[in-house]
């Protein structure tokens, strides 16, 4: 078991500045962060300038309230002069073997529709076998460990040729990205979301399957894919876990593909069966 250190907080100008600079990002005022942690804006404005070294407590009271992930409240905690407080734990660590059996039962359950876990980076942990009968036809290259999810959903030999709303789903994913790397300030995110928004848009299918007998009124935006000349239609779904004390929990999320349609459903029960 091992202790999660960010290598984006420094030690050398203190906690202040890195709670300031959480603050600003949140668009929080000093007033309304004293209101949230109990506190007064003067001992605020003392933390921030380092007039006034905050207790541990404080530090984690004022990490939740400006919703800072739990990796980085670890370099505050460090900034400040404590110890790390939240381990970051080794997926195939025996420590995390019940986690581990809970997400396999979990993927499973959900089968036959596609459902993975992926951690901070988007590299996936798990899936059951709905997510890779997607997977049919894309180079082996692209599969390799680690397999990064969005890496193959916009890369150009990936998904993304099949994918048949393929400009608005893009859309979606890199907005979606752009959200996480806002709250969690990671340059390797950073970097993956240049890499892949830098990517090609190729042509994607049209008329591809058979159009449903009557008009569907989806309720998300959903993914159109074409698997075998049929046009398949789904939701995304992403669920994380609450309050978590360890990183590596902390940064998975479990995303399940609920089919928007009842001709993608009969068609994946059918496949599964």
């Amino acid at each position: 078991m091992t202790t999660a250190m960010s290598c984006t907080a420094s030690t050398v100008d203190g906690v202040g500045p890195l709670l300031r600079a959480w603050r600003e990002q949140r668009r929080v005022s000093q007033l309304e962060l004293a209101l949230r942690a109990d506190s007064s804006a003067r001992h605020i404005s003392f933390i921030e300038t380092g007039r006034s070294r905050p207790s541990e407590e404080m530090v984690l009271r004022l990490a939740e309230h400006l919703d800072v992930p739990v990796r980085e409240r670890n370099a505050l905690l460090l900034a400040a002069g404590y110890a790390p407080r939240f381990p970051q734990t080794p997926l195939d660590d025996p420590a995390l073997k019940v986690l581990r059996d809970g997400i396999e039962r979990l993927l499973g359950g959900f089968e036959p529709y596609p459902a993975l876990v992926v951690d901070a980076m988007y590299d996936v942990v798990a899936a059951n076998r709905g997510v890779t009968m997607l997977f049919d036809g894309v180079p082996e290259s692209l599969l390799e460990p680690p397999l990064n999810a969005v890496r193959l959903t916009l890369h150009p030999q990936g998904l993304a040729p099949r994918i048949l709303n393929l400009r608005e789903w893009r859309g979606h994913l890199l907005e979606q990205m752009e959200r996480q790397i806002a709250l969690r300030r990671s340059e390797p995110l950073r970097a993956l979301y240049e890499e892949v928004a830098a990517f090609p848009v190729p042509e994607s299918g049209e008329g591809i399957g058979e159009e449903p007998a009557e008009p569907v009124a989806y309720f998300a935006l959903p993914m159109l894919i074409e698997h075998e000349g049929r046009t398949l239609s789904f939701v995304s779904s992403i669920s994380t876990f609450n309050t978590p004390m360890d990183v590596t929990v902390a940064e998975l999320a479990v995303e399940t593909l609920l089919p928007a349609d009842p001709a993608t459903a009969k068609y994946l029960q059918s496949w599964l069966s």
